[in-house]
């Protein structure tokens, strides 16, 4: 689809990061903006800065995890602006569980899945048909990720399973648009090919007490400027994309109609070779043994 000006876009997680920069992106381009982020304080500064730039902006407070929250966030976009053409579904947290698998904090997955997935599918539920009977246009974009997406990180495996399941989730979107014959597309973005200076990080500072750890952590969080200047200590280099990288990444794959918005890189074909091929000889998965920790 063309953007243009006058096109809605919603966008959650939208108060920094990836969020904040494809809102950036599709007001640059001239469509109105709805914002949605769980913090209320950053959530206004970014609403502001757009508006100073002269972006028409309408941002709400949102828990994506809240089935109710997101259908409220679609109530009020429809009735501020009529119609919305573009969905990012784009909120997600690290999920903050150490250890093995089986020691990990139940509402460590609980948490996770919520935003990551049942965040994604609410927004699914509560835009998409609206989307479609509107009749014009339009398309949704998943936040996915390389971690989980093409292939999982075990230090971060519960993160993985969800975006593994946000993939799947926008493949079968795909299938069901087209069946339907709509005038509605589906993207899943992968963020990168690099690491990515995001609030994802300190996604801990805004878990919701439902979700509380049932027991303390054993280590304290660490920030992304610990792990890199861990990574720079141990001799490894560390590369950044920046996110506005990504937000044109976005825009040029739902003007192109493109799936899979995947930026090239060497890495990331690798595992998914591996993969594709430890799975084509039923061997098992040796594209893991370079994140197997003793």
């Amino acid at each position: 689809m063309d953007l243009r000006a006058g096109q809605v876009a919603v966008v959650t997680g939208a108060a920094s990061g990836i969020g904040l920069a494809m809102a950036r992106r599709f007001a640059a381009d001239g469509l109105k903006v709805v914002l949605a982020d769980v913090e209320q304080g950053a959530l206004e500064k970014a609403a502001a800065e757009l508006r100073e730039d002269g972006a028409d902006v309408h941002a709400r407070v949102v828990d994506v995890g809240d089935r109710e929250a997101v259908f409220a966030l679609a109530s009020e976009a429809y009735e501020k602006y009529g119609a919305v053409h573009v969905l990012c579904n784009n909120a997600g947290v690290g999920s903050g569980a150490e250890g093995r698998m089986w020691e990990h904090d139940p509402n460590d997955w609980k948490w996770a899945f919520a935003v990551n997935v049942w965040g994604v599918f609410h927004g699914i539920q509560a835009f998409v048909p609206r989307m479609i009977a509107q009749g014009e246009p339009g398309h949704v974009v998943n936040t996915s990720s390389g971690d989980g997406g093409i292939a999982p990180l075990p230090t971060a495996s519960v993160y993985a399973v969800t975006k593994a399941a946000v993939v799947t989730m926008t493949e079968s979107l795909y299938a069901h648009l087209k069946a339907e014959h709509a005038r509605v597309g589906a993207s899943v973005l992968f963020p990168g090919p690099h690491m990515l200076r995001t609030g994802l990080w300190e996604s801990h500072r805004n878990r919701p007490s439902r979700y509380a750890k049932q027991k303390p952590r054993k280590t304290p969080y660490r920030s992304l400027d610990q792990w890199e200047a861990a990574m720079k200590e141990a001799g490894h280099e560390v590369r950044f994309t920046p996110v506005e990288e990504v937000a044109d990444l976005v825009a040029e794959g739902i003007r192109q109609g493109r799936f899979w918005l995947l930026p090239e890189s060497e890495h990331s074909d690798r595992q998914i070779r591996a993969r594709s091929q430890s799975m084509l000889d039923r061997a098992d998965p040796s594209y893991l043994e370079n994140f197997i920790l003793d």
